[in-house]
């Protein structure tokens, strides 16, 4: 049995919001605008997004579904690219951002839609559409947080991964130990994700559709599917962007560019300022 849902149902639960915002206003917390902007801006989003898949549902045409898929990918890939501090030069983050996206999701929902859930026909919107959706999810955070721990231990090691190339190891060897730790980083959540489930909390597929009246082991089953899944994804972004990021920063003759990232945002600003100031000067 389906639950439907009134707007005064969903009104009831706005109040939590409004609650919170009024606590933040009067404890001084200065985020109760904040809070209401991004309650605002979720409920159109979402609201867009159901009519819009509301569409393609009815459409359940292969160029409908394969036109989602694209731009939820594209919009993961610039998710993955801006996220990190440090960034490559001439939109290198997005190059890494976009094929890490694409072949791990791909990969993985392709594999899931042709062996475990084979939907008929294998572009049905109601499975391809939501599964690309939370396997992105996981591709987009282990991607930029792996990029993220990349880029920063490049920084503040460089002297160190010079000094081994220096002493002739190769670009490989030299950034082996920054490249174990950043994949190692962008795959915690995933390790933290699935030791949750279960005992400490219900992953929200699951509550979905137990929600939806499902039997409850079919619904374990079917995260457990997904979290598999989602482990998977997450690892092959995770190392995939990585790989990508440490060939950016090295060249054909094993050496280290770090002039091929730049600077951080505030710190590009105040550079900018300094030279302004010192040219009036």
């Amino acid at each position: 049995m389906t639950i439907h849902l009134d707007t005064l149902d969903v009104g009831v639960a706005a109040l939590l919001v409004v609650v919170n915002a009024a606590a933040s206003l009067a404890l001084g917390l200065q985020v109760h605008r904040q809070l209401l902007w991004s309650a605002f801006r979720m409920v159109v989003q979402l609201l867009l997004v159901g009519l819009v898949l509301r569409a393609v549902f009815a459409a359940s045409s292969a160029p409908a579904t394969l036109g989602i898929v694209a731009l939820m990918i594209l919009a993961a890939a610039r998710e993955v690219a801006v996220r990190p501090r440090q960034r490559l030069a001439n939109g290198g983050n997005f190059r890494i951002g976009a094929l890490v996206v694409t072949v791990s999701g791909i990969v993985t929902v392709a594999l899931a839609l042709t062996t475990a859930i084979r939907p008929v026909p294998w572009h049905d919107p109601r499975y391809a559409i939501p599964l690309m959706g939370i396997v992105l999810g996981s591709v987009l955070n282990s991607a930029s947080l792996g990029l993220d721990s990349f880029f920063e231990d490049v920084r503040a090691r460089r002297s160190a991964i010079e000094a081994r190339l220096a002493l002739g190891d190769s670009a490989r060897q030299a950034l082996a130990a920054t490249v174990q730790a950043a994949i190692r980083r962008g795959m915690i959540p995933l390790v933290n994700q699935m030791s949750a489930a279960g005992i400490i909390t219900l992953p929200g597929i699951m509550t979905g559709q137990l929600l939806a009246g499902m039997d409850p082991l079919e619904a374990a089953k079917y995260q457990i599917l997904l979290l598999f899944l989602l482990s998977g994804a997450g690892g092959l972004a995770a190392a995939g962007a990585v790989w990508l990021a440490a060939r950016s920063v090295t060249d054909e003759r094993d050496r280290l560019r770090v002039d091929r990232l730049q600077a951080p945002a505030k710190r590009r600003v105040r550079a900018e300022g300094r030279g302004t100031r010192s040219r009036a000067g």
